[in-house]
């Protein structure tokens, strides 16, 4: 399980999803907001969203919409500021899988798209969205419905499960198919779609039922970094059930399993 140690310069302010927070020095302050950071300048001081009633109520607008989209997403309602006063300041994060951590570098030329839960921590200089999928990909692809997007300029941390490896499809004829689960994040630039892993034939209900692939692949075009990671969430739970010993079904589904009781 690894973990990010960020050291902060006076006044730098970063911020991160509500639970990825792990310690952090005396002089460095912590605030909780529904709020994001505003694109392309850091976070915004409280009650800073405009002059007189109409600013208030557009912020007040504002924050519902990104309220309302994360809680859509499944994810959490709130971030968290850290800023440094007083001197340089130190605060640790971390993801909530054991895997791997990864400091994205954002230039303003493109934005980057990341996996739900995927998201660490940012400097307060990267805005944080979410991009929703059309309907038909969101329901093949289960993790692909919803899309953390981060635009702006600075650093971005990232998290996933088991290892990270980095392939760009341009090398590998220009598209690659991938368990749906394994995606962790990709440049802007990249296509990213779901097909169907054959039919509803013979071969495709045996890929499901018994080769554990499910009926679709992600699919990722273009030109671009993509990022996998080599263990799903649906694998890390399956391991740990059947470590418990809670899976007692076979590969039929449990039609022929036994229970004891």
């Amino acid at each position: 399980m690894q973990m990010a140690v960020v050291n902060l310069r006076p006044g730098q302010t970063v911020y991160c999803e509500a639970g990825k927070f792990l310690f952090k020095t005396a002089n460095v302050t912590m605030e909780t907001r529904l709020s994001g950071p505003s694109g392309g300048g850091g976070a915004p001081p409280a009650g800073n969203g405009g002059s007189g009633m109409g600013g208030m109520l557009r912020q007040a607008m504002g924050t519902a919409m990104q309220v309302g989209q994360r809680a859509l997403a499944g994810e959490s309602l709130a971030f968290q500021y850290f800023t440094s006063t007083g001197g340089e300041g130190t605060v640790g994060f971390a993801g909530v899988l054991p895997g791997e951590m990864r400091a994205l570098e954002l230039d303003g030329t493109r934005a980057w798209f990341a996996e739900k839960d995927a998201f660490v921590a940012a400097e307060s200089s990267v805005e944080f969205g979410i991009a929703f999928q059309g309907g038909r990909t969101g329901r093949s692809g289960g993790e692909g419905f919803v899309l953390e997007k981060f635009t702006g300029q600075g650093t971005v941390i990232i998290a996933g499960a088991g290892n990270f490896i980095d392939l760009d499809p341009a090398d590998f004829g220009g598209r690659i198919e991938v368990d749906t689960g394994c995606v962790v994040a990709f440049e802007e630039g990249i296509r990213y779609g779901v097909q169907r892993v054959g039919g509803l034939n013979r071969q495709g209900l045996m890929n499901a039922v018994f080769g554990g692939e499910g009926l679709s692949l992600a699919t990722l075009e273009g030109s671009g970094r993509v990022i996998l990671q080599s263990m799903t969430i649906e694998g890390l739970a399956n391991a740990l059930k059947k470590a418990q010993g809670g899976d007692k079904q076979g590969p039929t589904g449990g039609l022929f399993s036994t229970h004891a009781g």
